[in-house]
């Protein structure tokens, strides 16, 4: 059989990118380094923005996407269905990233052409798909529509779980974990050479060598607990004054944190240090990762932590329980606990030789089930098996 030719589809992408973003684009830029054809559908979300760009390697194809609310969406939507309604010679399958307003035009335009349509859910909780066509405008009529796709994506056992609960046919949902590439160990001259680079870049980020940092990485959002991990602050500092917070990402929950970091006196020892493309200084500058969340769906940045080798401090949730195992990779603490968060930082920060084993094991767990390459031959085992069906 040939390699197919797939489209995917985010309504969001670079430069405004969150984890399902990352996957995707990640996804499509291996599928092309494996000689597979490759193209990226995305809205057109600024005037200036050129319509069309390459992003390593893949042709990303912007969309129209007006400022007007609704107006805006049914444009895109209506762009989306045109584009792959002029295009269907170009491709054999289109994968589609959420269950939401692309999905619907990309559906519908699947049944129309006889192609097979893909779809990825994306979000666990109150913050996921099934979640959200219960409470949208539209909402259910997209479900129904999305129902009809050939196939789902469940990155995490707990997507799993709700498409089920919502009744999505469960012979149609595939389990295919998010992966991400597996880089060289750290070193103590990499971790070195790291802080200074970053000091470099921002002298606000200058960190005495021996200082322990702690990182988080995502979007600054309520679901993900920060206020707790700020919260557990003082006490670490109380042990460790050296000790560091950074907090790496944008959202609508900054102007909380930083209110929340001048109240408890935290200036200069909690940083927000605002977003970047790339984290891998970040982590391979730090000495512990830490995930507070509330609910994840699967956590793109615990799994690049990991494969960095970093011990992680996450929360106890089905998401994260199926990456890391207690006293094994890190450690679990409950939700909304700052004095478990804390705890569990200083224990890194005391245990070096512990943590360092944790780091390992970590790393390990990363390589061996959540790798890119695996996720990447996962989706196009589905692919081919699709397409085979169809034929």
């Amino acid at each position: 059989m040939s390699e197919p030719r797939v489209v995917l589809i985010t309504r969001r992408f670079w430069p405004l990118v969150g984890g399902a973003e990352t996957i995707m684009g990640r996804l499509a830029a291996e599928l092309h380094r494996r000689g597979l054809a490759a193209t990226l559908l995305t809205a057109h979300w600024q005037r200036d923005w050129p319509r069309e760009i390459e992003h390593h390697g893949v042709r990303v194809i912007r969309l129209a996407n007006p400022s007007r609310r609704f107006w805006g969406t049914a444009r895109y939507m209506r762009a989306v269905a045109g584009w792959l309604r002029s295009h269907r010679e170009a491709f054999d399958l289109v994968y589609v990233s959420m269950l939401k307003h692309d999905a619907y035009a990309a559906v519908g335009e699947g049944r129309r052409g006889r192609f097979p349509v893909v779809l990825r859910a994306e979000g666990a909780g109150l913050s996921g798909d099934c979640h959200w066509q219960l409470d949208a405008r539209y909402g259910l009529r997209i479900k129904r529509r999305c129902l009809q796709a050939d196939a789902f994506v469940a990155p995490s056992p707990a997507i799993e779980r709700e498409l089920i609960a919502a009744g999505y046919p469960r012979p149609r949902i595939h389990y295919l974990p998010n992966g991400v590439a597996i880089p060289p160990p750290r070193t103590a001259e990499a971790r070195l050479e790291a802080r200074a680079a970053l000091a470099e870049i921002d002298p606000a980020l200058w960190l005495d060598a021996d200082a322990p940092l702690a990182v988080y990485t995502g979007r600054l959002h309520d679901m993900k607990g920060l206020e707790h991990l700020v919260a557990a602050w003082p006490e670490v500092l109380r042990r460790r004054p050296q000790a560091r917070l950074w907090l790496v990402g944008e959202g609508a929950f900054r102007e909380r944190l930083t209110a929340l970091i001048g109240n408890l006196g935290l200036n200069g020892r909690v940083l927000l240090t605002g977003a970047f493309d790339d984290v891998e200084d970040f982590l391979v500058a730090a000495d512990l990762f830490v995930l507070p969340s509330l609910e994840e769906g699967m956590s793109l940045a615990l799994l690049e932590a990991m494969a960095r080798g970093l011990p992680v401090v996450a929360t106890k949730i089905p998401a994260n329980e199926v990456l890391v195992e207690d006293g094994r990779h890190g450690r679990l603490v409950p939700t909304r606990d700052p004095a478990g968060l804390a705890a569990a930082v200083l224990e890194i920060c005391d245990q070096p030789e512990q943590a360092a084993g944790w780091g390992e094991r970590a790393r390990r767990r990363v390589s061996e089930a959540f790798s890119l390459d695996k996720m990447t031959s996962d989706h196009v085992t589905l692919f081919q098996r699709l397409l085979s069906s169809a034929r």
